[in-house]
């Protein structure tokens, strides 16, 4: 499969001028040509494909350590506080703060500025993309930083139509989610959905199947190969069919090629709690102008 990926040098000052060009192989050293958007074969990490569902621990380790996501709203915490403490230098007020510290609190929703691309982050598109039609004002939940490249999926994208009407079969088994609508996720193909279990419901049988990778707490992502066992589950009302988002499509690019795209002013990177991409925001053209907005906040009291 053929994958474009963006470089810094891919956008002109014309950006109607944009080609995309198919490249057999891994990049070339020498300079690359402004006019085009380069391109990569990959694929996006994919979860396994395997389903077990016959016990809560399908390989017998309910003690195995997982990853806690605590460590988002810690550093979101540390932020805040940084932000505060420049607050009080500008004001020369730092008698009253050591007196009387504030309580830092950072909300149900969050997002701040990171300096490296990370799993679960986003990506914002900046100003210098307006005016490319696929990316301008975009917002990116990146899936996968592993040694493929970093790959996402486009969350503020509106639905046009449902899986039925595209006639994707990679995306339904049996029927089971023809009804769903199917949203936008990038140029390269691929066929992604989101998996986010209402508390209670199924959510510790989601995270144990091994089929689906957390992206952050609470959310997951599958592909064509996990999409079967999606559908049994839901079949066995573990999970809802309101428990998903599907995707026609994702971005990606090579290994330094994004960190390349961010030093070039392209994508401003962002760590954000889940509630700010749970699955009631995906399609949400609002959703670009809400992320800056939190981002934008100072949350001190």
């Amino acid at each position: 499969m053929e994958a474009c990926f963006l470089s810094h040098n891919s956008f002109t000052k014309t950006t109607d001028q944009l080609i995309p060009t198919i490249r057999n192989g891994s990049l070339p050293h020498h300079k690359r040509s402004s006019q085009h958007l380069q391109c990569r074969k990959t694929r996006i990490p994919l979860p396994i494909s395997c389903c077990h569902m016959s016990s809560p621990s399908p390989f017998g380790d309910d003690d195995k350590p997982t990853l806690s996501s605590d460590w988002r709203s810690f550093r979101a915490k540390l932020v805040a506080g940084e932000q505060l403490t420049r607050h009080v230098e500008e004001v020369n007020d730092l008698d009253t703060v050591v007196d009387h510290p504030p309580l830092i609190t950072i909300g149900d929703k969050w997002a701040h500025v990171i300096h490296e691309p990370e799993n679960g982050c986003l990506l914002i598109a900046t100003e210098k993309l307006d005016g490319v039609h696929i990316f301008e004002r975009t917002v990116i939940l990146l899936l996968s930083t592993g040694p493929l490249g970093p790959s996402g999926i486009i969350l503020n994208r509106p639905s046009l139509m449902s899986i039925k009407e595209t006639r994707s079969t990679a995306l339904d088994v049996e029927g089971t989610f023809s009804n769903s609508p199917l949203f936008f996720g990038g140029p390269l193909e691929e066929g992604i959905f989101l998996l986010s279990p209402k508390e209670g419901n199924g959510g510790d049988g989601v995270g144990k199947s091994g089929v689906f990778e957390e992206v952050m707490k609470g959310l997951y992502y599958g592909a064509k190969e996990s999409v079967g066992c999606a559908a049994e589950m839901v079949k066995r009302n573990v999970i809802g069919l309101g428990d998903f988002r599907f995707f026609d499509g994702y971005c990606g690019w090579e290994k330094e090629q994004l960190r390349d795209e961010i030093r070039a002013g392209y994508w401003t990177v962002a760590a954000c709690s889940p509630s700010v991409v749970g699955l009631g925001s995906v399609g949400s053209i609002g959703l670009w102008d809400e992320v800056l907005g939190l981002m934008s906040r100072r949350k001190v009291m």
